[in-house]
């Protein structure tokens, strides 16, 4: 693995009922927290409606930029907002609030995707979501150049530095290579909608096409950025891990049946986790060293979801990833850069 930066992910999901939203915010700030006194070089959330077992945040940068306020190092980012269904200026606003307010460290990751229901909210259920996507990602890509808005009006407060801190996610090779040749970021899924003729491609294999075309499209002299994004889970026992594993595998395939999941469909525990790295930190480590995608990338970001095994256990997770796992890969905490 090439990874420059380490990345911890969040969706924020509830792993209990009984659990409420200022529960889930504060076990999400106390392993930021963690991450944070570790080394880790970003903390990540994503952006979901409405099901709080989908996912709890509805507003990122509301909750990023309280974070921002705790935590004076690690940077943030958001993989990702769902940016066809938000008005482009008032996101370039708040990003640039954010990034003011925490001296730079923001990371802007969008995504044209997102759940039916969450499009059925914002009634845009019939809209083309590609189309509306590129559309005003123009428009956040041209407040954040400076672009006039209104007459002679531009962006207040201006936050040029954060088109250079701007991602993009993405399925398909088009997608990729869009984003390489605007210059940004490319953030890479944990789960990969895959092709029905190569039903048991590696995620590091459906990827790759993304990676090449990304790389082939990038202007001359601009550097890559590659957010590869991993399910993994670590534990000190490996029967420990893979009972917690199968644990949530089987509340999420439970959330599958209830039309939840994105990408991520499956019919059993097993293709829940067949690409979630799993067991003890050697067990990790090499299970990782084989992933080609993470060669390329310039960001490793991990996440327990879907695993989602509790609090307590995601917070040993985060610990082992930063000790025992990424420095078997190259990554020191020691050694934090920018992309």
């Amino acid at each position: 693995m090439t990874a420059r930066r380490l990345g911890f992910f969040t969706r924020l999901v509830r792993t209990d009922p009984a659990e409420d939203a200022a529960t889930v915010y504060r076990q999400a700030l106390e392993q930021i927290d963690l991450a944070e006194r570790l080394g880790y070089d970003t903390a990540w959330v994503a952006q979901h409606h409405l099901d709080p077992d989908e996912g709890g945040l509805p507003s990122p940068f509301v909750f990023l930029a309280h974070a921002a306020a705790r935590f004076p190092r690690i940077g943030f980012g958001t993989a990702i907002v769902t940016l066809a269904l938000e008005d482009p200026i008032r996101v370039a606003e708040d990003a640039a609030v954010l990034d003011r307010l925490s001296d730079g460290r923001l990371e802007l990751g969008f995504g044209a995707g997102g759940s039916r229901h969450a499009f059925e909210l914002f009634e845009a259920a019939d809209a083309d979501r590609q189309r509306l996507y590129a559309d005003k990602l123009a428009r956040v890509v041209a407040a954040l150049d400076g672009a006039p808005l209104i007459g002679d009006r531009a962006l207040n407060p201006p936050a040029p530095e954060l088109r250079d801190r701007l991602w993009q996610a993405t399925f398909s090779s088009g997608g990729a290579e869009r984003a390489g040749r605007s210059g940004d970021g490319l953030l890479l899924s944990k789960a990969q909608p895959r092709d029905p003729a190569a039903p048991d491609a590696t995620l590091w294999e459906i990827q790759q096409p993304l990676v090449d075309a990304y790389l082939d499209a990038l202007p001359s002299g601009t550097k890559p950025r590659i957010g590869a994004s991993r399910g993994v889970f670590v534990a000190d026992d490996r029967d420990e891990a893979r009972a917690l594993a199968e644990r949530g595998a089987s509340r999420f395939l439970n959330l599958l049946g209830r039309g939840l999941g994105g990408p991520e469909a499956a019919n059993s525990i097993d293709e829940v986790l067949r690409d979630i790295y799993i067991g003890t930190p050697d067990e990790v480590a090499e299970q990782l060293s084989a992933d080609t995608a993470l060669r390329h990338a310039t960001d490793f970001i991990v996440q327990a979801h879907p695993v989602d095994p509790g609090h307590a256990a995601t917070l040993r997770s985060i610990e082992l990833i930063a000790t025992k796992v990424a420095p078997q890969l190259g990554w020191r905490s020691d050694e934090r850069t920018t992309p």
